[in-house]
């Protein structure tokens, strides 16, 4: 139970600090009850800004050397870290 309650914790601190400070540039992908949901709307909202077709767009994965959040530049465009 310990576990999970550090976990409920953590999750609750991402979701307050996206609704409170907006997008940021760095989610903990497993902190969700259902992550690809976000993938699928970093998508839609991509296709959106740029006026492509959503049945033409892909998702992909890119590995970076970031270990932490502080060694992000900045937040992308699209897409997220």
């Amino acid at each position: 139970l310990g576990s999970w309650m550090d976990h409920f914790v953590r999750r609750y601190k991402q979701y307050s600090d996206w609704a409170e400070k907006g997008d940021p540039a760095v989610f903990w992908l497993s902190g969700f009850h259902i992550p690809e949901s976000l993938l699928s709307a970093l998508v839609q909202a991509s296709c959106r800004r740029r006026g492509w077709a959503l049945d033409k767009s892909t998702l992909y994965t890119k590995v970076t050397s970031y270990t932490e959040r502080s060694q992000v530049p900045e937040k992308l465009m699209d897409g997220t870290y």
